[in-house]
């Protein structure tokens, strides 16, 4: 990190989200003086951050910010005009400002060979399994975690400056003053495209839209670096030849680099294995679900051992995957016991919602998979991906929609219709509920339970809160 002759008074608009909170544990790891502020502060992400010896503020105060008089404001993206702080800012321009992309640029990867890990779906879970790699082979990356890792058990590290530094690239804009995919200030090494899919409906117009700014973002890896790319992606393919770099596949298809093959999950967990060009490199056995998590595995293996032993990726040992512990929110198990199951998962896009649910009918053969969806991310609460919603959900057994966040802020033709979707799921034969209110739902989900021999699994899937109805589902089937 950049740390200057001189530590720096740095202020976080918008501290307690968790990049936010995480980048400025990495500014105070490098010894600059750091505070910030947000309209909610509160744990996890306070806790920490405390402990760290940061301030944190309740709120925005333009008076504050003014006699706090810090060296740089970093603005976090969900500043918007209006705010207090941002419209001080603008009409003094007291004080120089940026966005957390820009000063992750400056402060942090300069100077780094970073791994940047992009996709519609899984950056979190990948990032989170190259950092862990790259460490169990004994070197000492910096990185930073879109999530709360179990492993590695940390969401931030600075590392050392000769190792890579790992960082989650997130194609959604930079500030609202830079409107840029955050990824395109990472300066990557090497670039990993996990998929590609049209989301964020509230940014881009279309899915070429969205390939166009993937297609920027593989632009700027240097000829000596790579992009490791899903070969089994259509999307992708879409981008063309990357002449100027080298391109690496994976994917289970025949021409992939990389192959994920001989995938089986059942009750007990995956088992796959990894082929390079033809050559068995490992066999896995681990508890993560999905073929799209053992893409995951082998994206990041592949990307860790581009950076370590670029000309014999074989030699890069990958027998950490079988202790790899997953992602908080990425398919986590809250409560176990015979007859049920409460999952809470991340997911908030059609593909998403549906290659988990069909990765649940293999491992939980023969349960009754219940599928409880809040539509809440900018898209999910449109009628942008409705019928994919629908399609997805449809794969369950039982479906509980809860209510759509902020309603008042959409046109009642342009908002996501619970009502419509679970009409045209109880018609396909799936039993379906909506309520007004996510409390509401919680007690539908608490009292209504439908004739079953079968063991239920019930998951909970948002990129929100869910108003807590997840925790309090699965406290209340604890008594």
């Amino acid at each position: 990190m950049n740390t200057s002759a001189k530590p720096l008074r740095i202020y976080f608009m918008g501290i307690c989200g968790t990049a936010m909170g995480n980048a400025a544990l990495l500014a105070r790891a490098a010894g600059h003086e750091i505070s910030g502020a947000d309209t909610s502060v509160y744990p996890p992400m306070s806790t920490v951050l405390h402990a760290a010896g940061i301030t944190l503020h309740e709120g925005y105060e333009a008076a504050r910010l003014e006699r706090l008089a810090p060296d740089l404001v970093v603005v976090g993206n969900a500043m918007s005009r209006g705010n207090v702080e941002v419209e001080w800012l603008l009409d003094t321009r007291a004080l120089p400002f940026t966005s957390l992309p820009a000063f992750l640029a400056d402060f942090v990867l300069k100077g780094r060979k970073n791994i940047v890990i992009a996709g519609t779906h899984g950056k979190t879970t990948t990032t989170a399994l190259t950092a862990y790699l790259l460490r169990a082979a004994g070197r000492d990356p910096g990185f930073l975690i879109g999530g709360v890792p179990l492993d590695p058990p940390v969401g931030n590290h600075l590392g050392s400056s000769k190792d890579p530094f790992v960082i989650e690239g997130d194609e959604y804009d930079s500030a609202f003053f830079d409107k840029r995919s955050k990824f395109i200030h990472y300066a990557p090494h090497i670039a990993v495209i996990n998929n590609l899919e049209f989301d964020h409906a509230d940014i881009f117009r279309d899915l070429a839209d969205v390939q166009r700014t993937f297609l920027h973002f593989t632009r700027i890896v240097p000829r000596n670096g790579y992009v490791v790319l899903n070969g089994d992606d259509v999307n992708i393919q879409a981008l063309g030849s990357l002449g100027w770099t080298q391109v690496m596949r994976v994917g289970t298809g025949e021409h992939n680099d990389l192959r994920v093959q001989n995938f089986v999950e059942g009750a007990s967990g995956v088992e796959f294995s990894l082929f390079w060009r033809g050559q068995h490199w490992t066999d896995v056995s681990w508890t993560q679900s999905g073929i799209y998590n053992a893409r995951n595995a082998a994206m990041a293996a592949l990307a860790s051992a581009l950076a370590v032993c670029p000309e014999n990726p074989t030699a890069f040992a990958l027998d950490a995957l079988a202790s790899f512990r997953g992602v908080k929110r990425r398919q986590e198990i809250l409560l176990r016991t015979p007859q049920l199951t409460v999952i809470e998962d991340f997911g908030h896009h059609p593909t998403a919602l549906a290659e988990t649910l069909h990765a649940f009918r293999a491992r939980y053969a023969g349960a009754r998979l219940t599928a409880v969806f809040e539509p809440r991310s900018n898209t999910a609460r449109t009628k942008a991906m409705q019928a994919g919603f629908e399609q997805a959900l449809a794969l369950a057994d039982e479906v509980y929609l809860g209510a759509v966040n902020r309603p008042d802020k959409l046109k009642a033709e342009e908002r996501f219709d619970p009502e419509t979707v679970v009409l045209n799921l109880q018609r396909a034969g799936v039993h379906a509920r909506t309520a007004a209110s996510n409390l509401e739902l919680l007690e539908l989900l608490k009292t209504e339970t439908l004739p079953s021999a079968a063991p239920r699994v019930v998951a909970f899937f948002s990129n929100g809160s869910f108003d807590g109805i997840v925790q309090g589902y699965a406290a209340a089937a604890r008594v």
